[in-house]
């Protein structure tokens, strides 16, 4: 098997893009396996996600594309159909911790809003993407899993207790036609949580398999900084369909946000791509441009870590004040500036994204 041949496949692959999406099916981690043996190329590919016509369109596209590579005899490209939902090796305990993914009944896409660090905007993100999806017409949850730090109440403007039906299973509240839940609801305004792992992961377990979250379109996550036990507990319970990472222009965000990158990478949720929140002030008397944090951060990582770039958001009072009074902006203006910027992100998510619509 030549290394240089199997290179040169690799970087052909680069150019099949995904039915219908600018992104190719490399970046979107389709292409499992290729290796190359006297001018016999065997291409593997994982199946998730992808109808029969999805396949013989990607397999066309590799064909015409490699065929013509020198010494190639022929091509074979194989799909790889996930079991049950696709498990992770197990540990030296034997226990595997993906034993318990599964995906939820009626949610046809999990989307994790994710950041390195704390500070970067990401709830405001999270609440304005749910609320921008909203408004595109797709039917949309959210979820606070920021057990510490619940902020989505605040953020949405109720603190509504939710009902608990048979099987003690959940209803999330109805706010401005999302289908919201959040530890916040269930604990006092200024009650601490005060809780180790485990007890972490069994409340990620309860809001997404006891909560009765019906038909959804997009159930959007809002997670905690960093990459501790939330995380690992979500990918444990569900097949995430991707994360949308946060960051702000600065040094030492972009630092974190390579982490929560790389974490994401390590366990195989696809990174829709990159936000940068906070991107410049806009003089609201003279109309001028200021970077605060600097700017591009987000659109150079972005590009260095081969992802999608998903758009800018300005730092802007309207946007905190609007979200610190329960309305967010999308909802709340829904013809600013602002809520365009949100509502362009979520329609780069869509376009860009492999999802299940």
């Amino acid at each position: 098997m030549s290394s240089e041949q199997v290179h040169a496949i690799e970087q052909k692959l680069k150019e099949v893009k995904y039915p219908g999406f600018s992104r190719d099916i490399v970046s979107f981690g389709f292409v499992k396996r290729v290796t190359e043996c006297d001018g016999i190329v065997k291409i593997e590919l994982s199946a998730k996600g992808l109808k029969d016509e999805t396949k013989e369109q990607i397999a066309q596209d590799i064909h015409g594309r490699i065929k013509d590579l020198d010494g190639i005899k022929e091509i074979t490209v194989s799909y790889q159909e996930p079991a049950e939902p696709a498990k992770k090796q197990p540990p030296q305990n034997n226990q595997d911790p993906w034993a318990d993914q599964e995906a939820i009944p009626g949610v046809k896409n999990i989307v994790a809003v994710a950041s390195g660090k704390g500070g970067v905007g990401k709830s405001t993100v999270a609440v304005n993407l749910a609320c921008a999806l909203q408004h595109l017409g797709f039917k949309t949850g959210l979820l606070d899993c920021d057990i510490y730090g619940p902020s989505i109440p605040t953020m949405m403007g109720t603190r509504e207790m939710p009902k608990l039906i048979e099987n003690d299973i959940l209803l999330p509240i109805m706010q401005y036609n999302l289908a919201i839940m959040s530890i916040g609801f269930l604990i006092k305004e200024d009650e601490p949580v005060i809780w180790r792992g485990p007890m972490i992961q069994t409340a990620v377990k309860q809001f997404l398999k006891g909560v009765q979250w019906g038909e959804l379109d997009f159930l959007i996550i809002d997670l905690p900084p960093g990459t501790g036990d939330a995380q690992l507990s979500l990918s444990q319970l569900v097949p995430l369909t991707g994360t949308v990472m946060v960051t702000t222009p600065q040094d030492v965000a972009l630092i974190d946000v390579k982490k929560g990158v790389g974490m994401f990478q390590k366990i195989n949720v696809p990174i829709f791509g990159i936000v940068e929140n906070m991107s410049y002030f806009l003089c609201p008397h003279c109309n001028e441009r200021t970077n605060i944090f600097s700017t591009g951060g987000g659109q150079k990582e972005a590009e260095r870590q081969g992802l999608p770039f998903l758009g800018e958001i300005p730092l802007d009072p309207e946007i905190r004040e609007d979200g610190d009074a329960g309305k967010p902006i999308v909802v709340a203006n829904p013809d600013s500036p602002q809520t365009k910027a949100f509502i362009e992100i979520a329609q780069r998510m869509v376009a860009t994204a492999p999802l299940n619509l």
